[in-house]
């Protein structure tokens, strides 16, 4: 909206004249930032050889006038104003003014209140240009013969009211002459001391506003105060911005603060800390970093700088930082300087990002040209580049190339995550403008899905999962996004050779999810007992009208497409006791085995769909360090919001366990299963072996995780001793019951190695691979905080809580700050007060009370 301008014109009644400026006046203020309570101060000057009070060297006030933008209905002034002129005085702006534009007549009013001398005449003058405004604003039909003869006996009315205003001030000079000198003795004094005050104004002055077609309403939208931490990214180029607190002000010498000497926060000044502000940088600061960056931007000698051995350790440090580090400005320009240095250690392409002013073009510029000198970095640097705070199309464009080179079984280890990142890729939802055109990491996804089942089949549901969401977290944008990136994987699918017969098979697959979620929603919503729930379901498989008792031709299953199912076995159907009663459904498949699965309704299992692919992922590093800990990730999918399928391991939980054996129940569980009265406690040494190992691995992984709400009915153990966790409903520290221990090592476990007081070799074994594994992830807690890292957006209810939080979080369980050493022993430490705590014991026998009160 444009500047708003005014011209002005003034009339003298008295000597019936008027001096017309007729010059348009703009003030570079638009009107969108104009508040409700805006005022034009005018003040018209004159001049005087003697000045006089309120004088600023020869000029002196001859009147002023304060005009409110907006009217009572919040409209914008428009067209000509009329304002009364204050004589010998300053217009003030203030809400309560004391030069208003206009005076406002009383109700009730008479002639013993107001002027006893206004006229009929005047009155209907002051009608008729209320009248004459409207005409000029075309809100009255214009008649042109008609507005002639109106004027013409407007302006004789005029004449008549002028004559009129000369004799009322005469009459009013005279009686104020006969006053004074009734009361001459008394006002003696202080007529010395101030000057006679002046008579009522007759002055006019005549303001012209811009006019408008329709009426200009002020609105304003009262948002809430944001929250600090959400400023943590203000910059989606930056990600070391650091919310600075509120600046402490030192006045000088004999300079008080607001409010005086007390500094009372009393006057008109109030102080407000925007964190938004805050978090900028300082301008000072500013202006000298792209001095020292000017020196080291275009210089021929910048390739050929070496670093001497202190600058190489501070270097060095920088290099170690992890992701969530913020670095100073010192640290940036340091990385800038030995840019070309650095290119040969992959380590630093991320911290050397960071460090580019990307509003720079100049500098853009040069460090994209960098990039393409940089050697190779590592998948972890890749996804960090992925992330939110990175917003560059070449960067993102650059570590798009480096997952070219991962292999499928890799890439799926991240496929989740690069999912998340399409939200960060700025497509535009415009379905005339092709996704693969506007960002290269939807290309690089749908080249690599069109070309393997496996990785199409997830990304398939991945996508659909995320347009499903219709929570106010999402946005319709962002399922527009995606329902658009599926769109196109679909269609490059179906224009490959077999693509058509591949859609099939994904619209095959959505058939099959779409028949278990419509079976698994009514069993839930039934009252029925477990038993009535079992049958039924039962029966509805058995129906050869929901052609599931024999699927030909094979579909694969899209929990796990590398597994062909032909068919259900109604006889071997559960619904388990629960408050969403979740069902298991056991697949026939070609190669003649069976393949069981847990659906359920009612539940986002997306959270238990990240923790399993980040245990899946840990195990994947675990085994590069030659360390396989015999880790149990079953598969778990996602295939709505509200439903999803996992893979159902047969084993029993702890609680069930405890229940049939009373003496030292693990033990004696695997005693059953795998007896051999020659090894040590009596069990097979590989089943216990594979015990100990799965212990440290669960102990471990739930530790970093913040794994929560752990019983001893999400524990489970198989026959053959693989211990595994199940229900991730709580993760990153979160816990429904109070003084819950960071790590779930119960004395059933610990029996079962032989003890812990004293401690058992086996106990100690276990222990031993307890640290091994910490140590091997803390040397990957990079790659692992990226993943979180580009997961704080996906609405997983333990993330969305404190998004911002998210990645620390799981951070401060590595204890990256200290040696490895000291990590370990306060892992050791943490896993001790476990062990011999009681609140892990309480917590245990009042979840079992619970559980046996359910009906």
């Amino acid at each position: 909206m444009e500047p708003f301008s005014f011209a002005s014109s003034e009339s003298l009644d008295r000597q019936v004249s008027i001096r017309i400026w007729n010059e348009w006046l703009d003030l570079p203020i638009p009107y969108k930032s104009l508040p409700i309570n805006s005022y034009l101060a005018i003040t018209i000057w004159d001049l005087s050889p003697t000045g006089g009070k309120q004088a600023q060297g020869h000029a002196i006030p001859f009147g002023g006038t304060t005009l409110p933008l907006f009217d009572r209905d919040n409209q914008l002034q428009k067209g000509r104003q009329k304002c009364i002129v204050h004589r010998h005085k300053l217009a003030d702006g203030n809400d309560n003014t004391t030069t208003p534009s206009s005076i406002e007549k009383k109700r009730g009013s008479s002639k013993k209140d107001g002027d006893p001398f206004v006229d009929k005449e005047t009155e209907e003058l002051e009608r008729l240009e209320k009248l004459f405004k409207k005409h000029e604003m075309n809100e009255i039909p214009r008649v042109e013969w008609l507005d002639q003869l109106v004027f013409r006996a407007t302006e004789k009315r005029g004449s008549k009211a002028a004559k009129n205003s000369v004799k009322s001030l005469q009459r009013q000079a005279t009686k104020n002459t006969d006053a004074e000198k009734d009361g001459e003795k008394d006002k003696t004094d202080s007529a010395a001391e101030d000057p006679p005050r002046p008579g009522p104004s007759r002055f006019m002055l005549n303001v012209e506003l811009p006019r408008f077609d329709f009426p200009v309403v002020f609105a304003d939208h009262e948002y809430p105060p944001p929250p600090v931490s959400s400023f943590q990214h203000l910059s989606a180029s930056q990600s070391n911005i650091i919310l600075k607190p509120p600046p402490e002000v030192s006045y000088g010498p004999g300079i008080n603060g607001p409010g005086g000497a007390g500094n009372r926060m009393d006057g008109r000044i109030v102080r407000i800390y925007d964190p938004e502000v805050g978090a900028r940088d300082n301008p000072a600061e500013s202006k000298h970093r792209r001095l020292v960056r000017s020196q080291h931007r275009h210089g021929i000698l910048d390739k050929d700088l070496r670093p001497n051995a202190k600058v190489r350790d501070e270097l060095n440090t920088i290099m170690s930082y992890s992701p969530t580090h913020v670095l100073s400005p010192e640290e940036k320009d340091l990385v800038w300087k030995f840019r070309y240095h650095l290119t040969k250690d992959k380590r630093a392409l991320t911290k050397f990002v960071k460090s580019v002013n990307w509003q720079d073009q100049s500098e853009s510029k040069q460090a994209i040209q960098v990039l393409g000198k940089w050697t190779d970095i590592d998948v972890d640097d890749a996804l960090e580049l992925l992330g939110p705070t990175f917003d560059n199309h070449a960067v993102r464009a650059y570590a798009v190339d480096r997952l070219r080179k991962a292999d499928d079984h890799e890439l799926l280890l991240y496929l989740l995550q690069l999912v998340q990142a399409l939200k960060f890729e700025h497509i535009s939802a415009d379905s005339n403008e092709a996704t693969v055109q506007a960002s290269s990491l939807a290309n690089f996804l749908i080249s690599r899905a069109v070309r393997n089942f496996t990785l199409g089949n997830y990304f398939y549901w991945y996508l659909g999962v995320e347009y499903d969401d219709k929570s106010s977290e999402q946005g319709e944008e962002v399922r527009t996004m995606y329902a658009k990136v599926q769109y196109d994987f679909m269609k490059e699918l179906e224009g490959r050779p077999g693509g058509r017969e591949t859609r099939a098979t994904i619209r095959r697959q959505a058939e099959l999810i779409t028949v278990l979620s419509k079976i698994s929603a009514e069993i839930q919503a039934s009252n029925e007992s477990v038993a009535r729930k079992a049958d039924k379901v039962k029966s509805f498989l058995a129906d050869p009208k929901n052609e599931l008792l024999s699927i030909d031709p094979a579909v694969p299953l899209p929990l796990d497409p590398s597994i062909m199912v032909t068919g259900v076995i109604p006889e071997e159907t559960r619904v388990f006791k629960s408050s969403l009663s979740p069902i298991m459904v056991t697949f026939k498949t070609t190669s003649a085995s069976k393949y069981p699965i847990i659906f359920k309704t009612g539940d986002d299992l997306r959270q238990d769909q990240l923790v399993i692919q980040i245990i899946t992922l840990m195990d994947q590093l675990l085994q590069k360090e030659n360390l396989d800990l015999k880790l149990t990730p079953y598969k778990i999918l996602a295939t709505s919001t509200t439903a999803g399928a996992s893979q159902f391991i047969p084993s029993q939980t702890f609680a069930a366990i405890s229940y049939k054996y009373r003496n030292n129940p693990a033990l004696a569980y695997l005693k059953q299963h795998n007896p051999d009265e020659r090894a040590y406690l009596g069990v097979r040494k590989e089943t216990l072996d594979t015990f100990v190992k799965s212990c440290a691995g669960y102990c471990v992984i739930t530790y970093i995780l913040g794994v929560g709400d752990r019983h001893l009915d999400n524990l489970l153990l198989t026959p053959d001793g693989h211990f595994f966790h199940a229900d991730f409903g709580f993760i990153l520290g979160r816990d429904p019951k109070p003084f819950a221990p960071a790590v779930k090592l119960s004395k059933e476990m610990a029996d079962a190695m032989g003890g812990s007081n004293p401690p058992s070799e086996q106990y100690l074994q276990f222990k031993q691979y307890c640290f091994l594994a910490f140590a091997a992830l803390r040397k990957s807690s990079n790659l692992i905080l990226n993943l979180f890292s580009l997961m704080v957006h996906a609405n997983i209810p333990d993330i969305k809580i404190e998004p911002d939080k998210a990645v620390f979080k799981v951070k401060e369980r590595f204890h990256l700050e200290v040696n490895e050493e000291d990590a370990i022993r306060h892992l050791d430490g943490i896993m001790e007060d476990s062990l011999n705590g009681i609140m892990p014991v309480v917590i245990d026998r009042l979840h079992d009370w619970v559980q046996a009160f359910r009906p």
